[in-house]
């Protein structure tokens, strides 16, 4: 009679045991039957709306085009946006708002070099899955990104700026023959990741090449005097190490002491609406000088392209159908939408999410590769080359989308 309680005993407890190791995976906070919640806080007002407002529209449309065919596994996409004006103190609250209050399931679009260098700390302690960062800080470069606190949950997409210095100094001596490198960099995250990429490629060139430097302060707006140094050192280009609300104020400074040196800037200002801050100044120039940016945004990729315009369209922003920042929010979308559909039939939470983003190569629309495997974070590094044309209204492509090492290459 012992012998049948003791196995009926040992009965229960495995079958107890089997119990709880096969017990249902939950989904994570911000998912439901039907909805799948995200967010993020950005610029939609203030200096840097311009930025903000299409960046989030295209966002919203690829979400439109998702949901009206169906949503993800039946699931349809909630966005929850709030605007912190490009203020990191503003932003660090939103972010935890979202996360702690709002509970989405992931953050999208994290914006701005402000909010995402006071936020990093947070969206590693949390672990919530953020997906695209609006900015090339080199906080978001991660070649170990293992575990959580190193940063797994976080998935860059854009260049990182250190690597983008260092392809700038390849095209302005491949382009120009630059020895002598000048940068007018601004006091900030963008503008020093920059200078950082600038000085590693030069130092790695070594020989007769230099770099002049001189710093002004974001959104500055008197730069004679980086200008006159620039003037006075008799560089071969200058750098506008600076994002869209500075690199007006360059140029103009540049035009107004009649420096004609070609000018290199970031992917971040690659937008009709930064150059139309000093189109009307550029286009009256007797000596006109190049300017250059890169782009890692393809728009020979015409089906990627006729997409894109037709979810803008469809979603009732057809005006920023050429808009950069829209397409580079549609792209935050799409990375969003992937991984989501990459984790179709296994439970939706944070580390099935991961493990998913990780699983294979993504191919960006409108550009390049990017791969998260084995803890990679390293954003795209394959970039084109644009000018502004002489109207200053416009960009043209002058150089396809090559990798760094292709174009670094060339110049060694």
């Amino acid at each position: 009679m012992k012998k049948a309680i003791a196995l009926g005993l040992s009965i229960v407890m495995s079958l107890s045991i089997l119990s709880g190791c096969a017990k249902k995976e939950k989904v994570a906070q911000g998912v439901t039957d039907t909805t799948i919640k995200v967010g993020n806080a950005a610029a939609t007002s203030g200096a840097f709306a311009a930025v903000g407002v299409p960046f989030n529209a295209g966002i919203e449309a690829y979400f439109k085009t998702v949901n009206d065919a169906g949503g993800i596994g039946g699931r349809k996409l909630q966005f929850v946006h709030y605007d912190d004006e490009f203020d990191p103190v503003k932003g660090k609250a939103f972010t935890e708002r979202l996360i702690n209050d709002d509970k989405v399931f992931a953050l999208v679009g994290h914006f701005g070099t402000p909010t995402i260098g006071a936020t990093l700390d947070v969206l590693k302690e949390s672990g919530i899955p953020t997906v695209y960062f609006a900015a090339g800080i080199s906080a978001l470069y991660n070649e170990d990104a293992t575990t959580t606190e190193k940063g797994k949950a976080l998935f860059p997409v854009q260049p990182i700026y250190v690597t983008e210095g260092r392809l700038i100094v390849a095209r302005a001596i491949e382009e120009h023959k630059a020895k002598k490198i000048g940068v007018i960099y601004t006091n900030d995250d963008a503008g020093k990741d920059l200078l950082s990429g600038i000085e590693n490629q030069v130092k790695k060139l070594g020989g007769s090449y230099s770099v002049v430097k001189e710093q002004i302060n974001p959104g500055a707006a008197d730069v004679s005097s980086a200008v006159l140094k620039m003037k006075n050192e008799n560089v071969d280009v200058i750098v506008a190490a600076s994002i869209q609300a500075t690199l007006p104020t360059i140029i103009k400074g540049l035009i107004s002491q009649g420096v004609s040196k070609p000018v290199f800037t970031t992917y971040s200002n690659a937008d009709a609406t930064t150059i139309g801050n000093f189109a009307a100044d550029y286009a009256k120039t007797a000596d006109k000088f190049p300017i250059y940016s890169n782009a890692w945004v393809d728009l020979g990729d015409k089906a990627a392209v006729d997409a894109f315009v037709k979810g803008m369209t469809d979603y009732g922003k057809k005006e920023y159908a050429t808009n950069a920042f829209a397409m580079a929010g549609w792209i935050a979308g799409y990375f969003m939408c992937e991984g989501l559909k990459r984790t179709e039939g296994k439970t939706l939470n944070w580390e099935n999410f991961t493990a998913a983003m990780e699983s294979a190569e993504f191919k960006i629309p409108m550009g390049g590769t990017t791969n998260y495997a084995k803890g990679q974070r390293l954003g795209t590094q394959s970039m084109s080359l644009l000018k502004v044309n002489d109207d200053g209204k416009s960009w043209k492509n002058v150089k396809p989308v090559e990798s760094l090492t292709d174009i670094i290459n060339r110049v060694k």
